[in-house]
């Protein structure tokens, strides 16, 4: 029996995710002295400290391809997602989502403000598809998914409002990208296992 889109989009976004999360924590070991509170999480593809020169770590190979990754298994799942529920501003916020997240990888912190802008918009538009998307999910599931995307934009706020809540500038950057790292593998794992509307 064929695959449904659903099913395609779920086990794209399933997969970039995934191998984004190990490739996350491999990544953080190879870092020498590497700290969640005080590190960026990119920084673990270039280290570019406020008093000095930017570093390449080990780990820089494995993040940025990591997550460049990560962003073409996104686009492709909105391509599935457009595919089998017909809704194209849902699938171009989940494909926005994607595009941040191969510039994040493509565009390291040495390249300034290109880098920056597209953190913003792989968190921003990450956050609003893991909302937008639980209309394609079941009870309770949705209700998950709802309930992560808020938690990632409200730590967004907090987050370009560099109100830290003792977490440190790392940890919180961590509160908003851990939410979403969930809601995808959920997500995903939900979408191959459900068909295409009738009619699609």
């Amino acid at each position: 029996m064929a695959l449904s889109n659903a099913s395609k989009a779920g086990i794209a976004v399933f997969l970039g995710s995934a191998q984004f999360s190990i490739s996350l924590v491999l990544a953080e070991i190879m870092f020498p002295n590497y700290n969640v509170s005080t590190n960026y999480i990119s920084d673990l593809g270039a280290f570019c400290p406020p008093t000095g020169p930017c570093v390449i770590e080990p780990s820089a190979d494995l993040f940025n391809g990591s997550i460049i990754l990560l962003g073409l298994l996104i686009l492709l799942g909105a391509y599935y997602l457009r595919r089998a529920f017909g809704s194209t501003p849902t699938a171009a916020v989940v494909a926005l989502a994607g595009v941040g997240a191969m510039g994040v990888g493509l565009f390291p912190e040495t390249t300034g403000i290109w880098h920056s802008v597209f953190s913003l918009i792989v968190f921003l538009f990450a956050g609003l598809a893991a909302v937008l998307t639980s209309r394609y999910q079941r009870r309770p599931m949705s209700y998950f998914s709802i309930a992560l995307g808020m938690i990632t934009l409200a730590a967004l706020v907090l987050f370009v409002g560099k109100e830290y809540l003792g977490l440190g500038a790392g940890g919180m950057e961590r509160i908003v990208v851990y939410p979403v790292l969930i809601w995808s593998l959920g997500f995903g794992g939900h979408m191959m296992a459900t068909d295409d509307p009738a009619g699609r």
